[in-house]
Protein backbone atom coordinates (compact mmCIF):
# COMPACT_ATOMS: atom_id res chain seq x y z
CA UNK A 1 0.00 0.00 0.00
CA UNK A 2 0.97 3.48 -0.41
CA UNK A 3 2.15 5.32 2.47
CA UNK A 4 0.09 8.43 0.73
CA UNK A 5 -3.10 5.99 0.56
CA UNK A 6 -1.80 4.51 4.36
CA UNK A 7 -1.95 8.03 5.39
CA UNK A 8 -5.66 8.88 4.57
CA UNK A 9 -6.62 5.70 6.07
CA UNK A 10 -5.30 6.40 9.41
CA UNK A 11 -6.90 9.75 9.04
CA UNK A 12 -10.20 7.80 8.58
CA UNK A 13 -9.50 5.42 11.52
CA UNK A 14 -10.23 5.20 15.44
CA UNK A 15 -7.30 6.34 16.27
CA UNK A 16 -5.57 9.48 16.20
CA UNK A 17 -2.34 10.04 14.52
CA UNK A 18 1.10 10.46 16.33
CA UNK A 19 3.73 11.89 13.67
CA UNK A 20 6.59 13.03 15.90
CA UNK A 21 8.93 15.55 14.93
CA UNK A 22 12.18 15.09 12.85
CA UNK A 23 14.89 17.70 12.35
CA UNK A 24 17.32 15.14 10.45
CA UNK A 25 17.02 11.92 8.33
CA UNK A 26 18.74 10.49 11.75
CA UNK A 27 16.08 11.69 14.12
CA UNK A 28 13.40 10.01 11.37
CA UNK A 29 15.03 6.84 11.16
CA UNK A 30 14.71 6.55 14.81
CA UNK A 31 10.99 7.56 14.89
CA UNK A 32 10.67 5.19 12.00
CA UNK A 33 12.58 2.05 14.34
CA UNK A 34 10.07 2.43 16.94
CA UNK A 35 6.90 2.32 15.48
CA UNK A 36 5.66 5.55 14.60
CA UNK A 37 3.76 5.67 10.77
CA UNK A 38 4.21 9.16 10.11
CA UNK A 39 7.34 11.39 10.64
CA UNK A 40 6.65 14.86 11.00
CA UNK A 41 9.58 16.78 8.96
CA UNK A 42 9.50 20.29 10.92
CA UNK A 43 10.64 23.25 9.03
CA UNK A 44 11.51 24.58 12.72
CA UNK A 45 14.07 21.63 13.14
CA UNK A 46 15.34 21.86 9.27
CA UNK A 47 16.20 25.38 10.08
CA UNK A 48 17.99 24.20 13.44
CA UNK A 49 19.81 20.84 11.76
CA UNK A 50 20.84 22.73 8.63
CA UNK A 51 21.43 26.12 9.16
CA UNK A 52 21.90 26.55 12.93
CA UNK A 53 19.68 29.90 12.61
CA UNK A 54 15.96 30.07 13.84
CA UNK A 55 12.85 29.17 11.94
CA UNK A 56 12.17 32.56 10.52
CA UNK A 57 12.14 31.70 6.83
CA UNK A 58 15.63 31.33 6.07
CA UNK A 59 15.42 27.86 4.66
CA UNK A 60 14.61 28.03 0.78
CA UNK A 61 12.47 25.90 -1.40
CA UNK A 62 15.03 23.63 -2.62
CA UNK A 63 16.74 23.09 0.51
CA UNK A 64 13.33 21.73 2.17
CA UNK A 65 12.25 19.28 -1.05
CA UNK A 66 15.80 18.05 -0.86
CA UNK A 67 15.47 17.23 2.84
CA UNK A 68 12.31 16.29 2.27
CA UNK A 69 13.53 13.88 -0.52
CA UNK A 70 16.00 12.44 1.69
CA UNK A 71 13.60 11.75 4.50
CA UNK A 72 11.40 9.60 1.62
CA UNK A 73 14.01 8.15 0.77
CA UNK A 74 15.01 6.67 4.22
CA UNK A 75 11.54 5.67 5.10
CA UNK A 76 9.55 4.42 2.40
CA UNK A 77 11.40 1.02 2.79
CA UNK A 78 9.99 1.26 5.96
CA UNK A 79 6.45 2.15 5.11
CA UNK A 80 6.13 5.20 6.56
CA UNK A 81 5.01 8.28 5.60
CA UNK A 82 6.61 11.69 5.31
CA UNK A 83 4.57 14.35 6.54
CA UNK A 84 6.99 17.58 4.85
CA UNK A 85 6.28 21.22 6.66
CA UNK A 86 6.04 23.60 3.18
CA UNK A 87 5.65 26.60 4.87
CA UNK A 88 3.82 29.26 2.58
CA UNK A 89 4.80 27.67 -0.23
CA UNK A 90 7.82 30.12 -1.16
CA UNK A 91 5.82 32.58 -2.95
CA UNK A 92 2.84 33.41 -4.31
CA UNK A 93 0.24 30.82 -5.88
CA UNK A 94 2.43 30.32 -8.65
CA UNK A 95 5.39 29.81 -6.31
CA UNK A 96 3.07 27.06 -4.46
CA UNK A 97 2.13 24.81 -7.68
CA UNK A 98 5.83 24.77 -8.02
CA UNK A 99 6.32 23.42 -4.40
CA UNK A 100 3.37 21.21 -4.75
CA UNK A 101 5.40 19.50 -7.96
CA UNK A 102 8.85 19.05 -5.98
CA UNK A 103 7.15 17.85 -2.87
CA UNK A 104 5.14 15.37 -4.40
CA UNK A 105 7.40 14.01 -6.91
CA UNK A 106 10.28 13.84 -3.28
CA UNK A 107 7.30 10.87 -2.39
CA UNK A 108 5.71 13.09 1.06
CA UNK A 109 2.46 11.74 2.18
CA UNK A 110 1.47 15.24 2.80
CA UNK A 111 2.24 18.84 2.54
CA UNK A 112 1.78 21.71 5.07
CA UNK A 113 0.78 25.06 3.74
CA UNK A 114 0.24 28.11 5.85
CA UNK A 115 -0.95 31.57 5.55
CA UNK A 116 1.84 33.49 6.97
CA UNK A 117 3.46 36.44 5.49
CA UNK A 118 6.84 35.77 4.32
CA UNK A 119 9.03 35.48 5.97
CA UNK A 120 7.14 33.36 8.31
CA UNK A 121 8.29 32.68 11.58
CA UNK A 122 7.82 29.59 14.05
CA UNK A 123 3.82 29.61 14.47
CA UNK A 124 4.11 29.76 18.30
CA UNK A 125 6.60 32.74 18.34
CA UNK A 126 4.96 36.52 18.57
CA UNK A 127 5.29 38.50 15.63
CA UNK A 128 3.70 36.71 12.87
CA UNK A 129 1.24 38.44 10.33
CA UNK A 130 -1.05 36.47 7.77
CA UNK A 131 -1.46 37.15 4.50
CA UNK A 132 -5.44 37.87 3.14
CA UNK A 133 -7.52 35.17 3.56
CA UNK A 134 -8.33 35.46 -0.46
CA UNK A 135 -5.03 35.05 -0.93
CA UNK A 136 -4.47 31.75 0.99
CA UNK A 137 -7.36 30.06 -0.67
CA UNK A 138 -5.78 31.37 -3.97
CA UNK A 139 -2.59 29.17 -3.06
CA UNK A 140 -4.79 26.27 -1.99
CA UNK A 141 -6.73 25.76 -5.27
CA UNK A 142 -3.15 26.32 -7.03
CA UNK A 143 -2.10 23.46 -4.96
CA UNK A 144 -4.78 21.07 -5.36
CA UNK A 145 -4.32 21.75 -9.61
CA UNK A 146 -0.71 21.23 -9.41
CA UNK A 147 -1.19 17.94 -7.30
CA UNK A 148 -0.79 14.75 -10.12
CA UNK A 149 -2.17 12.13 -7.04
CA UNK A 150 -5.02 12.88 -5.49
CA UNK A 151 -3.58 10.51 -2.59
CA UNK A 152 -1.22 13.30 -0.95
CA UNK A 153 -3.00 15.13 1.50
CA UNK A 154 -3.00 18.89 1.68
CA UNK A 155 -2.82 20.69 5.15
CA UNK A 156 -3.51 24.34 5.43
CA UNK A 157 -2.87 25.79 8.23
CA UNK A 158 -3.59 29.77 9.42
CA UNK A 159 -1.89 31.43 11.98
CA UNK A 160 -4.59 33.68 12.30
CA UNK A 161 -5.58 32.92 16.09
CA UNK A 162 -2.38 34.83 17.97
CA UNK A 163 -3.55 38.35 15.57
CA UNK A 164 -6.77 38.21 14.68
CA UNK A 165 -8.64 36.04 17.63
CA UNK A 166 -9.73 32.38 17.74
CA UNK A 167 -13.04 33.38 15.44
CA UNK A 168 -11.05 34.78 12.53
CA UNK A 169 -9.01 31.76 12.47
CA UNK A 170 -11.86 29.12 12.18
CA UNK A 171 -13.43 31.42 9.33
CA UNK A 172 -10.28 31.47 7.42
CA UNK A 173 -10.28 27.13 8.08
CA UNK A 174 -13.77 26.79 6.69
CA UNK A 175 -12.61 28.69 3.76
CA UNK A 176 -9.29 26.91 3.40
CA UNK A 177 -12.07 23.60 3.57
CA UNK A 178 -13.86 24.67 0.48
CA UNK A 179 -10.79 25.55 -1.09
CA UNK A 180 -9.49 21.76 -1.27
CA UNK A 181 -7.79 21.18 2.05
CA UNK A 182 -7.70 17.61 3.35
CA UNK A 183 -6.95 18.58 6.67
CA UNK A 184 -7.20 21.68 8.96
CA UNK A 185 -4.40 23.30 11.21
CA UNK A 186 -5.45 25.98 13.35
CA UNK A 187 -2.13 27.12 14.81
CA UNK A 188 -2.05 28.03 18.44
CA UNK A 189 -5.23 27.95 20.24
CA UNK A 190 -4.55 29.32 23.77
CA UNK A 191 -7.27 26.81 25.77
CA UNK A 192 -8.74 23.64 26.13
CA UNK A 193 -11.79 24.94 25.37
CA UNK A 194 -10.82 26.72 21.93
CA UNK A 195 -9.09 23.11 20.91
CA UNK A 196 -12.99 21.75 21.46
CA UNK A 197 -14.29 24.82 19.22
CA UNK A 198 -11.58 24.13 16.24
CA UNK A 199 -12.64 20.56 16.21
CA UNK A 200 -16.51 21.00 16.39
CA UNK A 201 -16.50 23.81 13.28
CA UNK A 202 -15.08 21.57 10.58
CA UNK A 203 -16.19 18.26 9.19
CA UNK A 204 -12.47 17.43 8.01
CA UNK A 205 -9.92 15.84 9.93
CA UNK A 206 -8.43 18.80 12.54
CA UNK A 207 -4.47 18.44 13.35
CA UNK A 208 -3.16 19.70 16.94
CA UNK A 209 0.31 20.75 17.28
CA UNK A 210 2.14 20.32 20.32
CA UNK A 211 5.11 22.79 21.24
CA UNK A 212 7.19 21.93 24.38
CA UNK A 213 6.84 25.70 25.85
CA UNK A 214 4.42 26.89 23.35
CA UNK A 215 1.06 28.80 23.18
CA UNK A 216 -1.36 26.03 23.75
CA UNK A 217 -1.84 23.27 26.72
CA UNK A 218 0.37 20.15 25.74
CA UNK A 219 -2.31 17.46 25.83
CA UNK A 220 -1.53 13.92 25.21
CA UNK A 221 -2.25 11.38 22.28
CA UNK A 222 -5.51 10.10 24.22
CA UNK A 223 -6.75 13.46 25.32
CA UNK A 224 -6.34 15.10 22.01
CA UNK A 225 -8.53 12.14 20.39
CA UNK A 226 -11.10 12.90 23.24
CA UNK A 227 -11.36 15.68 21.74
CA UNK A 228 -11.60 14.81 18.25
CA UNK A 229 -8.41 15.75 16.80
CA UNK A 230 -7.80 13.05 14.12
CA UNK A 231 -3.58 14.03 13.74
CA UNK A 232 -0.64 15.58 15.81
CA UNK A 233 2.63 16.29 15.48
CA UNK A 234 5.56 17.07 17.89
CA UNK A 235 7.66 18.99 15.89
CA UNK A 236 9.76 20.66 18.30
CA UNK A 237 10.62 17.67 20.76
CA UNK A 238 13.44 15.48 19.20
CA UNK A 239 15.32 19.16 18.36
CA UNK A 240 14.83 20.10 22.16
CA UNK A 241 16.10 16.68 23.56
CA UNK A 242 19.08 16.78 21.01
CA UNK A 243 20.24 19.88 22.02
CA UNK A 244 20.20 19.23 25.64
CA UNK A 245 21.63 15.77 24.81
CA UNK A 246 24.75 18.02 23.55
CA UNK A 247 25.28 20.12 25.85
CA UNK A 248 25.31 17.30 28.83
CA UNK A 249 28.05 15.72 26.12
CA UNK A 250 30.26 18.58 25.41
CA UNK A 251 29.74 20.13 28.96
CA UNK A 252 31.19 16.38 30.66
CA UNK A 253 33.74 16.10 27.29
CA UNK A 254 35.24 19.97 28.32
CA UNK A 255 34.94 18.69 32.08
CA UNK A 256 36.72 15.16 32.14
CA UNK A 257 38.99 15.52 28.63
CA UNK A 258 37.38 12.37 27.41
CA UNK A 259 34.46 10.74 26.53
CA UNK A 260 35.22 7.02 28.61
CA UNK A 261 33.47 8.25 31.52
CA UNK A 262 30.40 9.35 29.36
CA UNK A 263 29.65 6.45 27.09
CA UNK A 264 26.37 4.97 29.72
CA UNK A 265 24.82 8.06 28.09
CA UNK A 266 25.42 6.89 24.41
CA UNK A 267 24.27 3.53 22.17
CA UNK A 268 27.60 1.54 20.98
CA UNK A 269 29.11 1.34 17.81
CA UNK A 270 27.89 -1.79 17.00
CA UNK A 271 24.20 -0.59 18.38
CA UNK A 272 25.01 2.74 16.24
CA UNK A 273 26.00 0.96 12.54
CA UNK A 274 23.35 -1.14 12.66
CA UNK A 275 21.12 1.70 13.56
CA UNK A 276 21.86 3.19 10.16
CA UNK A 277 21.56 -0.01 8.29
CA UNK A 278 25.41 -0.79 7.56
CA UNK A 279 24.75 -4.29 8.00
CA UNK A 280 22.17 -3.61 4.33
CA UNK A 281 25.34 -1.66 2.47
CA UNK A 282 27.60 -4.76 3.39
CA UNK A 283 25.18 -7.28 1.96
CA UNK A 284 24.94 -5.00 -1.38
CA UNK A 285 28.37 -4.64 -1.60
CA UNK A 286 28.79 -8.62 -1.45
CA UNK A 287 26.36 -8.73 -3.92
CA UNK A 288 27.03 -6.14 -6.23
CA UNK A 289 30.90 -4.27 -5.43
CA UNK A 290 33.04 -6.46 -7.88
Amino acid sequence: MKVRTRLRELLAGDQIVVAPGAHDALTARIIAKTGFPVVYMTGYGQSASHLGYPDVGLMTQTEMATRAANFVDLLIPEGVGVFADGDTGFGNAINVMRTMRMYERAGVAAIQLEDQVAPKKCGHMTGRQVVPAEEMVGKIKAAVAAREDSEMVIVARTDARTVHGIDEAIRRGKLYAEAGADVLFIESPESVEEMRLIVSSFDKPCLANMVEGGRTPLLTAQELQEIGFRIVIFPTASTYATCKAMFSLMNGLKAQGGTAGLMQDMVTFEEFNNLIGLTQIRSLEATYVK
